[in-house]
């Protein structure tokens, strides 16, 4: 007696993903309709979860969102604070512009959340306004968050990114070259985060003026901002950091302690032995970007370096003399807590043909 041959039927592909979805609940979540031949129509939510992928693809990409922000937000001083420590790279942008009320300070990390209803703006990085910046970088870090905001007070934004996931540039220590024609302004160099940080803060003469550094150094360079338009003194007296600007509650810190804490709730971390290098002015402050740049400029236009002859003797501006001790003293900081040392002062450095002489005068900490 002979068997009878079995039925055979043709399963389409939407027959296949739907018995998948019977057997693994959830397995096509993000689909909102199947419109058959293979075609779906995405939901909201994965179709900007995707377009969140494409607008984040380097860590570039999101500080310069990161700016942007800043920067619609009518900001007058942008600060970047950068860091890295193994595979996590570290940006806090802090800023004086009109800052976010506390009930909205995890909203705006969702998407098509936006203050700028009737002002999308569109610039050479393209159309800004959206809802979607902000949204796009959560997507994509492994923290980004509002340490610290108030109405009218500023804030600042500390996000932190996975390199081995979302890449950064290779070269993140080599500031770009600037060259102005009738053209327009011409940038070389690697495409780092110093570099978004230069195009930004030169694209608009009139836009806000952008500091970037170490957190060590942006934290000095807020205290300067700051002394422009308040006094060290009467700060001292206040008590209640929440109801000063950004910027003040640094400045109104009176010892190292304070000073340290104040900085790490706006998401700049600082041993308290940084802090008293910044309270004695051992660190310095840095310069806006649009500043280093004029310097630089007037400085080329000024001297006319004849660079056959700079090639026997090396003579470092005095901006970046100060940029290399404070380089420096960040670098050897960790070190000298783990051996117990006190630095006494800002290192002294030396140039000779050949060489660079930098002597840091150093006590053990229980000298006194």
């Amino acid at each position: 007696m002979s068997r009878a041959a079995p039925l055979k039927r043709e399963i389409s592909r939407e027959d296949l993903i739907a018995f998948i979805d019977e057997v693994v609940p959830g397995s096509s979540r993000g689909v909102e309709e199947r419109l058959g031949d293979g075609f779906v129509r995405l939901e909201v939510h994965e179709a900007e979860r995707r377009q969140a992928m494409h607008d984040i693809r380097w860590v570039e990409d999101a500080l310069i969102e990161l700016l942007r922000n800043a920067r619609d937000a009518h900001a007058a001083h942008i600060f970047v604070a950068m860091s890295r420590s193994h595979d996590e790279r570290t940006l806090v942008v802090l800023d004086d512009a009109v800052g976010i009320p506390k009930a909205y300070q995890d909203l705006i990390f969702e998407a098509r959340v936006t203050s700028k209803l009737e002002s999308l703006r569109e610039d050479e990085w393209g159309v800004h306004g959206r809802g979607m910046a902000l949204y796009s970088i959560k997507e994509r870090a492994t923290d980004a968050h509002v340490a610290w905001s108030a109405p009218g007070l500023g804030s600042a934004i500390a996000c932190a990114f996975d390199v081995s996931r979302i890449p950064e540039r290779a070269d993140q220590s080599s500031w770009p070259s600037v060259a102005t024609s009738d053209e327009g302004t011409e940038f070389k160099g690697p495409k780092n985060l110093i570099r978004t940080s230069v195009e930004f803060a030169l694209s608009d003469p009139h836009g806000p003026k952008v500091y970037l550094g170490s957190p060590s150094q942006i934290v000095q360079t807020m205290r300067q901002v700051a002394k422009a338009h308040a006094s060290e003194a009467e700060l001292l007296f206040e008590s209640d950091y929440d109801r000063l600007p950004v910027c003040e509650q640094l400045l109104a810190a009176p010892d190292a302690a304070t000073l340290a804490r104040l900085a790490g709730r706006l998401g700049l971390e600082l041993s308290e032995r940084t802090a008293h290098r910044i309270l004695s002015g051992a660190l310095r402050p840095v310069r806006s970007i649009a500043e280093r740049f004029k310097h630089r400029s007037s400085s080329a236009t000024r001297e006319g370096p004849d660079l056959l002859a700079e090639r026997r003797r090396l003579k470092l501006s005095e901006a970046d003399a100060l940029d290399l001790k404070s380089r420096l003293l960040d670098a050897l900081d960790p070190i000298a807590e783990r051996y117990f040392l006190r630095i006494l002062e800002s290192p002294s450095l030396r140039q000779s043909p050949g060489a660079l002489h930098v002597t840091f005068r150093i006590s053990l900490d229980d000298e006194g």
